[in-house]
This record gives structure tokens, C-alpha cells and sequence, in this order.
């Protein structure tokens, strides 16, 4: 059977991007892992769903980041586990791995309450700082001198996410996410501030169109289009001694309903679950610590070789998220369920899910895999 994707932390993972950034702009303390060239200006556009492997299935669609992609300093990293976006951009953001910044996920254990927490729509009353207190790579660079700017839409302002992944960066708010050509001006701007800056460029329609549509689409490739020219018309808008890095928080994989496990339909399947988590691709079990065993070898035998089925034991001890802070470790599920192939876990407790067509959150090279592109 394919073994899962270990995330390679401190070498090539996404929580090694914003070092080698810094460590590019010369700043005291951080370390390049990627060979970036050096550099007193740098933007830094996220693209919500760029897997590498999506990317040069539709490589023609993109030109201009296929010409980025022939750059001798460009790569690929890997997303931490699991392959989402909440992980991925505070692994980004922190440049710490899961194990030790504790978004465990799309959706996880709330460590306040030990309810549901959405890490994207988060919940109400709850402190940022209380779910994750280590200082961000922003609030560090900013304490450095660097002057941090994050062009993101405006919905996101303050939010959990943003507040744990990406606070101490000036938040311009995006109101209207189609406007790309204010969207580069206020990068630009960002970009010519200060003696030496960061700006981080968000951009989602990827991501939301894989998942409403399939990446295997013309739509998907559409959008891709979209993104290319934006990503084209920022670098010629963007003065010579800025450089600009394109990556992607995740890859995604189309998984069609005959593929789907649907946890209710199986009779005992949810049998001493206190709580179901997490998302199709990387479902999150929680239970009582007598009944792990009884919980795993139950998904075990329903899933064969469509999943890797592991305790949370097995997962911290073969690398998964990196070291784990022993204060952090229960917010991952007791048992783990993350899918191979094109298989998902879903449940009708989230009816929501059972409109995607793309999803992600698994360790396979296709969803881990993301390019670090560099112009």
C-alpha cells in the first residue's frame, strides 16, 4: 500500500516559506531552506488550492507561471498535515508545524469547550489568542523592522483565522476580490513601503471552484486563466527590486459520490464517538481513551485499503505534525481516517459537504504538494 506524505518540517514545507523570505531580506535569526536570492522587497501571493501537481496538469492555461515555474530558484514544498487551509496558512504564517501552533485542521476539537470548531467560520466569544498564542512570523519580522502588509478580502478582517495565522501585518481589506487591478495597486503600494517589506497577496477562486466545480473542469481551468494573468500583471506592475513568490496552501483531488463512505449509512460505525470532525478527506474521530482500540479497529475493517486508519499515538510518532506540544495533542482525533485514492469519509452531520467536488486534506503527493514559484 502507498504510504502517506510525511511533511519533510525545517526543509520543505510551507511553514518554511516565510523564513527563507526573511533570512532573503536579510533579517537576523532566520534560516533559508529554499535558496531564494536575496532581496529587500518580496510579495507573496497565496493562491487558495495551486497543488503542484494541478498546476502541471493544466500548465498550458498558465504561461506566465509556467515561465516562473523554469525559474532555477523555484520548487515545491509540501502543506503540513492536513492538507487545509486553516493548517496551512498558520503553518505559513508562524512557520511553525501543526504540533506546535495547534490549528489541527479544517475542523477540530474546540480546546476551550471540547466542542466543534470550524477553524474558517470559528465560533463566537472565542479569543484567537486563546487557541493560539505563539507569536506569528509577522509579529516577529515586524519587531525587525520589516513593514508587513496583507491584502486580503474584507470579509476576513479580525477573524480567528486571521488573527492566529497572519496578526501583526497591516490588514488592507479586499472588498471586492474581481477588482484585480486595485487589488495590485495596493500590493504595489504595500510593496514600496518601509526599508524592507512583505506583502501577502490572498486569492481564493481557485480553491472555491474546485470545490464547487472539480478541478478536472473547464471552470476550474477558467479560473486558473484568471489567476495566471493576475499573477502576470502584478509582477509587470511591480518595480524591478521586488520579487515576487507564488505558492498554493493545497492541493485538490475530484471525489465522486460512489466513492463516498457515508458514516451514518454504515450500521455502528459511529458507535463511542464523542465528537466527529475534521473534513472527507481527513475525518477526525474523538472517543473515550478505553475505546481507541475498539474505534480504529471498527474503521479499520470498513475501510481497508481505502484509507489509512490511525490513532493519534501513530500519527504524532511518525511525524505527522511535527513535534507536538503535549498541551496541544488532544485536539487531533483520537483515530484518524484519511483517505487514499479518490475515497472520502462523509457525514450527514455536515450536510454542507455533500455539495463538493473537489476536496483535499489527505497525505497524498497530490494534495500535499504544492510549487514555490519565484519571478
Amino acid at each position: 500500500m502507498e504510504a502517506p506524505l510525511v511533511p519533510a518540517y525545517g526543509e520543505s514545507t510551507l511553514a518554511d516559506v516565510v523564513p527563507a523570505l526573511a533570512a532573503s531580506l536579510g533579517i537576523d535569526g532566520w534560516s533559508d531552506a529554499l535558496g531564494l536570492p536575496a532581496s529587500d522587497r518580496w510579495v507573496l501571493l497565496l493562491v487558495d488550492g495551486l497543488g503542484a501537481h494541478n498546476l502541471a496538469a493544466a500548465l498550458e492555461e498558465a504561461p506566465f507561471l509556467a515561465s516562473l515555474l523554469a525559474q532555477d530558484a523555484s520548487t515545491t514544498v509540501t502543506s503540513g498535515a492536513p492538507s487545509t487551509t486553516a493548517t496551512s496558512i498558520t503553518s505559513l504564517g508562524t512557520a511553525l508545524p501543526p504540533g506546535q501552533h495547534g490549528i489541527a485542521g479544517y475542523a477540530f476539537r474546540n480546546p476551550v469547550d471540547g466542542g466543534y470548531l470550524n477553524a474558517l467560520t470559528w465560533a463566537d466569544g472565542l479569543s484567537a489568542l486563546d487557541v493560539q498564542p505563539r507569536l506569528t512570523s509577522f509579529e516577529r519580522l515586524s519587531r525587525q523592522g520589516v513593514t508587513l502588509t496583507s491584502v486580503s478580502p474584507a470579509r476576513f478582517a479580525g477573524t480567528g483565522l486571521t488573527e492566529c495565522a497572519l496578526r501583526g501585518a497591516r490588514f488592507h481589506p479586499v472588498p471586492d476580490e474581481d477588482d484585480h487591478p486595485a487589488r495590485i495597486q495596493w500590493t504595489v503600494d504595500g510593496a514600496a513601503s518601509g526599508d524592507s517589506s512583505l506583502v501577502y497577496l490572498y486569492e481564493r477562486s481557485l480553491d472555491h471552484t474546485g470545490h464547487g466545480m472539480g478541478w478536472q473542469t473547464e471552470h476550474w481551468r477558467a479560473a486558473l486563466r484568471r489567476i495566471d494573468a493576475l499573477a502576470r500583471d502584478l509582477r509587470e506592475a511591480l518595480p524591478d527590486d521586488v520579487r515576487l513568490l507564488v505558492t498554493g496552501d493545497h492541493g485538490m483531488i475530484d471525489s465522486p459520490p460512489e466513492r463516498w463512505v457515508v458514516v451514518e449509512d454504515v450500521p455502528h460505525l459511529a458507535d463511542d464517538l464523542t465528537l466527529l470532525a475534521g473534513e472527507g478527506r481527513f475525518r477526525q474521530l474523538y472517543c473515550e481513551p478505553r475505546d481507541v482500540d475498539a474505534v480504529a479497529a471498527r474503521w479499520r475493517a470498513v475501510m481497508g485499503d481505502r484509507a489509512w486508519v490511525v490513532t493519534r499515538e501513530e500519527a504524532v510518532e511518525s511525524g505527522w505534525f511535527g513535534p507536538v506540544d503535549r498541551r496541544l495533542a488532544h485536539r487531533w482525533g483520537d483515530v484518524m481516517v484519511v483517505c487514499r485514492d479518490d475515497w472520502a469519509v462523509m457525514t450527514r452531520r455536515q450536510p454542507k459537504e455533500f455539495g463538493l467536488v473537489g476536496m483535499h486534506g489527505s497525505l497524498t503527493e497530490f494534495e500535499m504538494r504544492v510549487p514555490v514559484l519565484v519571478g
